[in-house]
């Protein structure tokens, strides 16, 4: 099991280990490898816990990759019921007139959702991306605003979009752990359109076109996401592969070639589940401990976490991580389930690895004035 610490202000939390683990061998956790890209990071995506990176802040073009935001943007339009996939879109001249990768729509004609969001995806398409900026926004510079916009509700701090295509401009920017936390967003938020991400090949208007991500072929674990490439950016590519349960994210931005940006974003992957494993250690809504709770209707009061917390740790160590639940006390009623009561605490080697705070996971209205009275002067008592 999990080791515990509890004192009188320390809650105590047993933590199952999966007996596939139990006495087994504690592997080798060598570095990382060079990665021959300008920036680059691996993420495992339960935890969000970084397993690799390299310059991952340094503000970079993102090429086509900017497409992952415009369909990010679509797939919300879509959820909320202002879009919907079965839509004609009317194709403006402009859209028609987009260079570089396209999806041959023609002007003046009017193309389903679906069709242009799997062109954009699985083609790259510049045409298909402007017709569904257009059609949202009425416009891609507005367009850029709304993904811009969703840009800040995800904490992309060091992104800044001016088009839906990821064609070259000065003010078009982001980051390789950006990109990890839009690609990260996408798979959880959306999985019914993120599965477009894995197909290998689109044909519309009699023209099939192939994905140009390579690890679709190599790699039978990798199910998306996007690749990239302009003459500033280089090739850039984010992936996602999931081997039994545990998923990475991985971005490569600029590398010297398709076959370069293939190669290190393998090598990234094979690193990242050759010698990490993930856990889950609390699902969502899991009591993690009961408590004291002070003059209320009930004397003890379930404390746990709302979200799941998940842990990457190098293969083998499971059985040394340590959990602590740091309380605050007194807890005094009324409470309201909800309410944040401290936090738990997982240190791997007595480093913090994960925190999750603990919250009441149930109201405890105050209780009869003789409870009342009786709790106080026990705690004056007790100090």
């Amino acid at each position: 099991m999990i080791k515990k610490i509890q004192t009188l202000l320390f809650a105590m939390v047993i933590l199952p280990l999966s007996a596939s683990f139990a006495g087994a061998p504690v592997a080798p956790n060598p570095a990382a490898p060079q990665i021959a890209a300008s920036s680059y990071i691996l993420v495992d995506f339960d935890s969000g816990i970084v397993v690799a990176e390299g310059n991952p802040d340094e503000r970079l073009p993102p090429a086509s990759i900017t497409k992952l935001m415009t369909s990010y943007v679509l797939f919300n339009e879509l959820a909320s019921g202002n879009v919907k996939l079965e839509d004609e879109v009317l194709i403006s001249e402009r859209a028609w007139r987009m260079v570089g990768s396209r999806s041959f729509i023609e002007v003046n004609t009017r193309v389903p959702v679906e069709a242009l969001l799997r062109g954009m995806i699985v083609q790259s398409g510049n045409d298909a991306a402007v017709a569904l900026a257009e059609h949202v926004a009425g416009s891609e510079e507005v367009f850029a605003q709304m993904m811009n916009q969703y840009a800040q509700k995800l904490g992309m701090y060091n992104t800044n979009y001016t088009n839906s295509t990821g064609l070259p401009d000065p003010e078009l920017y982001t980051t390789s752990r950006d990109i990890a936390t839009l690609a990260a967003a996408m798979i959880r938020n959306f999985p019914e359109y993120y599965r477009w991400y894995s197909e290998k090949e689109y044909t519309y208007n009699n023209i099939t076109q192939h994905n140009r991500n390579r690890l679709l072929w190599r790699d039978e674990t990798v199910d998306g996401l996007k690749t990239g490439h302009t003459e500033a950016a280089g090739y850039c590519l984010a992936a996602s592969a999931k081997r039994g349960d545990m998923r990475l994210i991985s971005v490569v931005l600029g590398t010297r070639s398709e076959n370069v940006r293939a190669q290190e974003t393998s090598k990234l992957l094979n690193y990242g589940f050759r010698f990490f494993e993930s856990h889950q250690l609390y699902p969502a809504g899991h009591v993690v401990t009961q408590n004291r709770v002070w003059k209320g209707s009930e004397k003890e009061l379930a404390i746990g976490v709302q979200q799941p917390l998940n842990v990457l740790v190098p293969r083998g160590r499971y059985e040394n991580l340590v959990a602590t639940s740091h309380l605050t006390t007194p807890i005094v009623a009324p409470i309201t389930a909800g309410t944040a009561l401290g936090e738990v605490e997982i240190r791997l080697n007595n480093e913090v690895i994960a925190t999750q705070t603990l919250v009441a996971m149930q109201d405890v209205p105050a209780g009869s004035l003789w409870r009342r009275l009786v709790d106080a002067l026990l705690m004056l008592i007790w100090g």
